[in-house]
């Protein structure tokens, strides 16, 4: 495919579908540093190729966002697995006011327009995607961060068995700041880092952990900096992914805790919360002192692990 037209590019479709994108300028939250889609100055675009979020209202709010961004005139081919969102993309298109081109190849769906969109549509898709004041959690949130209109059972197990912490700590994959504000909640606390690859879960952590002993990080866990694997913390806090691109993915949560083990120091704690059927004991065992499972009730286990 020919991307010539195209300057900016939200996600990561495949290559095998659209051609090379590493060219273009990236607008995904899930890509640490990108460009924000929301601060594109409206009608400058000259071209744009999205994987689209599988959530109904996080794709629409994307959407509109790029019909929003884009030039008049300009292209924007949007693409999903059909069982991601894909089957839905025509009539995402069709309530956002647009004319469309739509295809199917290797199980996706592709969607191509040039807009405009229907002004109050798009508004109406923005407004509902947005961030905002979950007054039910007492948490700023956004559709599309994980557990956004809920708190996660498995956070709230840990929170229910974990003791007062102390000293310097991290929570890894903090999400909205569940796990952080509860363990900010002990004045033994002296700092605490918190790390998620969503760029809109750090925004929202920002606002619900006011707290000046919280740092953000926008970073993969899985990928943490050389700086921060010095073995010096006292504790972490985690409720790690499992699902990657809409399917299970175990090597995440055990990437996580190798990332844990770099940056505890000796003696230092993991507190980790795991779906019942995660297989985190065989990693947890070669990289930590001992791992002793807390709780398991609700489908989920509690483990606190020493270094």
């Amino acid at each position: 495919m020919d991307l010539a037209a195209y300057t900016h590019v939200y996600g990561a479709p495949p290559v095998e579908l659209v051609g090379e994108v590493a060219g273009l300028a990236q607008l995904s939250p899930f890509f640490p540093g990108a460009l924000a889609l929301e601060d594109i100055v409206p009608q400058s675009l000259d071209g744009l190729v999205m994987l689209a979020p599988p959530g109904t209202i996080e794709r629409r709010y994307a959407l509109a966002q790029a019909l929003r961004a884009l030039k008049p005139g300009a292209p924007l081919l949007v693409l999903a697995p059909k069982d991601k969102g894909g089957s839905r993309l025509a009539q995402d298109l069709t309530v956002l006011g647009c004319t469309f081109e739509e295809s199917a190849r290797r199980h996706h769906r592709l969607c191509l327009t040039q807009g405009p969109g229907d002004t109050d549509a798009l508004a109406t898709a923005i407004h509902e995607g947005a961030p905002r004041l979950d007054a039910t959690q007492g948490l700023w949130t956004q559709p599309g961060v994980f557990s956004w209109n809920r708190i996660d059972p498995g956070s709230a197990l840990l929170i229910a068995n974990m003791p007062p912490l102390a000293g310097r700590g991290a929570d890894l994959g903090c999400g909205l700041g569940v796990l952080s504000h509860a363990a900010l909640a002990s004045p033994k606390v002296k700092s605490l880092l918190m790390i998620d690859l969503d760029g809109r879960a750090i925004e929202c952590a920002k606002r619900n952990v006011a707290d000046e002993r919280a740092s953000f990080m926008w970073c993969d866990a899985r990928k943490i900096p050389k700086t921060l694997q010095t073995n010096a913390l006292d504790f972490i806090v985690m409720n790690p992914p499992f699902h990657e691109s809409g399917h299970e993915n175990q090597s995440l949560g055990q990437s996580f805790i190798q990332s844990a083990a770099a940056m505890l120091r000796t003696g230092g704690m993991l507190w980790l919360t795991a779906n019942r059927h995660l297989p985190y004991e065989p990693i947890l065992k070669p990289l930590f002192k001992r791992a002793t499972l807390i709780k398991e009730a609700g489908g989920f286990k509690i483990y606190q692990a020493q270094k």
